[in-house]
């Protein structure tokens, strides 16, 4: 009894200082994220040509000062699964620095692999500063902690604490969910997301009103969509891991690779449109729930340069750009369809993501707390369809697969 309140004190205490120091972070990445997007999208001509040259400066930076801090996600995986994997503490201005150099000139990336980083980072280093306190194992303990992390950090930038706390239980081990975690995890997310709101970050909501009409055709459109989304996200997913793993793309050395994929990529973006695919994709967001005009294949062009971007060496995550990829196809299918374009945007932005990441419950907690308990229902269908169709494929490689999900 005495060891199980020691531990739920720990665990209370842990929990407050992660999401605290973690949604001081998330607030100072965020913040700094919009002055260099909105210094792109101004400046767009002037900035773009240099992305190789500095992609190639990220990679020498890297490898001189890193120590091993180029693994990014993966170090937040082995650090969760292996006892005596250590996250390097300089993997937070690393992984902030890296990302924004990519959003300023011109990369396609999310932010999402920052956050989860930052997150994992502090509960690592924290933990092992606490374990003396407490007079606690935690090694036993590490998967929890690291969760922990995790939630704080996505809480804080997406502001979605509940969708935050499952999304750190679901994303280490394909198939399994980690309630242990549970509460640890949601007192982290809802500190950082209070951080947040603090400091007034922004954060993306849009309550659908307009919902179909319940009739035959309008439900087999529904299942429709649906499937087109879920292979969307396979596709993500799948085409993300081949060009990272390709046999001809690995043999290149990584400053080779990312400065000369850097100029094609430059250049295609220049071309088409002057950056409309470049950044988060919080633009194609926008536009799909009704501030401009969408092009029919937007989602497409932002799935290209985004796998093109991630697979050649620059730094970021992939949420965002799912999320903006999943709005914009729902958007172009609720036109063909017939039906509300604002409805069939929100189930594209988080089916595509539950199909591309395997995670089930935190994409439809992240459609309720974003879109409105009125999508609960739909949600709850299209992202079980969209995870179950993904197989074991997800865009991130370090999670375990020891379970079948049926």
């Amino acid at each position: 009894m005495r060891e199980r309140l020691l531990r739920g004190v720990f665990y209370l205490i842990f929990s407050a200082i992660t999401g605290l120091a973690v949604g001081v972070i998330d607030v100072f990445f965020s913040k700094g994220l919009t002055l260099v997007s909105n210094y792109r999208v101004q400046n767009f001509d002037k900035v773009i040509f240099f992305l190789p040259l500095v992609g190639a400066l990220m990679i020498i930076l890297y490898k001189k000062y890193g120590k091993g801090s180029l693994k990014g996600m993966g170090y937040v995986f082995e650090a969760a699964h292996m006892e005596n994997v250590i996250i390097p503490k300089r993997l937070i201005p690393f992984s902030i620095v890296s990302t924004w150099a990519t959003h300023l000139f011109g990369g396609s990336a999310g932010r999402e692999g920052v956050a989860v980083q930052i997150g994992a980072t502090v509960a690592n280093t924290l933990a092992i500063r606490m374990q003396k306190i407490f007079n606690l194992n935690v090694k036993d303990l590490k998967k929890i902690l690291i969760s922990t992390g995790i939630s704080a950090g996505f809480a804080g930038l997406f502001g979605t604490p509940f969708a935050a706390t499952i999304f750190s239980l679901e994303i280490l081990n394909m198939g399994v969910v980690e309630y242990r975690s549970l509460f640890p995890s949601f007192i982290s997310a809802y500190v950082a997301y209070s951080v947040s709101n603090f400091f007034e970050i922004n954060h993306f909501h849009f309550i659908v009103k307009n919902m179909p009409e319940k009739n035959i055709k309008n439900i087999m459109m529904f299942f429709i969509a649906t499937f087109i989304f879920a292979f969307v996200g396979y596709c993500f997913a799948f085409f993300l891991k081949k060009f990272k793993s390709n046999k001809y793309i690995t043999k290149i050395e990584p400053v080779k690779k990312i400065f000369f994929g850097g100029i094609i990529l430059a250049i295609l973006l220049w071309l088409t449109f002057k950056g409309r695919y470049s950044g988060l994709g919080t633009n194609l967001i926008d536009i799909s729930f009704g501030s401009g005009e969408l092009n029919s294949y937007d989602w497409l062009l932002k799935l290209f340069f985004t796998i093109f971007t991630l697979g050649i060496g620059f730094q970021g995550g992939e949420v965002t750009p799912i999320f903006s990829i999943g709005a914009s196809l729902g958007a172009v299918l609720g036109v063909w369809f017939n039906i509300p374009i604002e409805f069939l945007a929100a189930i594209g932005y988080c089916s595509v993501f539950a199909s591309s990441t395997n995670t089930f419950l935190a994409s439809f907690l992240i459609g309720i707390e974003i879109f409105g308990y009125n999508m609960a229902g739909y949600l709850f269908v299209a992202c079980a369809i969209a995870y179950l169709f993904s197989g074991e494929i997800s865009i991130y490689e370090g999670q375990k697969k020891d379970h079948m999900k049926i």
